[in-house]
């Protein structure tokens, strides 16, 4: 093998490196979603999130140090770092929220943020979708565009659901460290939701760039 092939990606690299990250994603936001509707055995749980989001650090690693040591990549260098990074937000994001259930001694869940999680959940496999379809990008644009559509209309949902969820728990006349701590368990689901959101807008100007 010459010096020149081995600095030359294969072509599936950074394309599997997307896919095992999205499929961390998944996994990560169904733990939370789980979590949520089963308070119960709650460190185990959180600890099995934070297992799916070192597995993932690890993807994003190795994926990192590919991009800085192959000198040809699939498309533009600073939209893959992009992506894997967005990416690598969403389930990061997931974790502090299972975290935070984990730590501050929360008796009861609120409703409202199991649906959330849903969402997320919801977001997450559309991004999967979308992410596999970047292999094939030239052959089928139309329905990574159509997924990356519908990720942000869950964000939309996601916006409306923790602006309504929010209101609740003021009305409800909870105490405020029960509202201090669900807003900011909240605030992290939702953040995530955003960041999936970016990754359909990195995937969706890549798609439209290249195919």
């Amino acid at each position: 093998m010459t010096m020149l092939e081995k600095l030359m990606p294969k072509s599936d690299d950074f394309f599997s490196d997307f896919e095992a990250q999205a499929a961390t994603v998944v996994e990560g936001a169904k733990l939370l979603k789980l979590l949520l509707e089963d308070f119960t055995d709650v460190p185990r749980k959180c600890q099995a999130i934070k297992d799916v989001e070192h597995k993932a650090d690890d993807i994003t690693h190795r994926a990192f140090a590919r991009l800085h040591t192959q000198f040809i990549t699939p498309f533009d260098r600073a939209e893959i770092h992009r992506l894997l990074s967005r990416i690598d937000d969403v389930l990061d994001l997931a974790d502090a929220a299972a975290e935070r259930l984990g730590l501050y001694d929360i008796d009861q869940v609120l409703p409202e943020a199991r649906d959330l999680a849903a969402v997320l959940v919801a977001q997450a496999l559309k991004m999967e979708e979308a992410v596999k379809g970047l292999r094939n990008m030239k052959r089928d644009p139309g329905t990574i565009l159509e997924a990356c559509k519908e990720m942000n209309v869950l964000e939309n949902q996601a916006d409306h659901l923790t602006r309504t969820t929010m209101a609740k728990l003021f009305k409800r006349g909870n105490d405020p460290l029960t509202v201090i701590k669900w807003k900011e368990i909240i605030d992290l689901i939702e953040t995530a939701t955003d960041r999936a959101e970016d990754v359909a807008n990195v995937i969706e100007g890549v798609v439209l760039e290249h195919a």
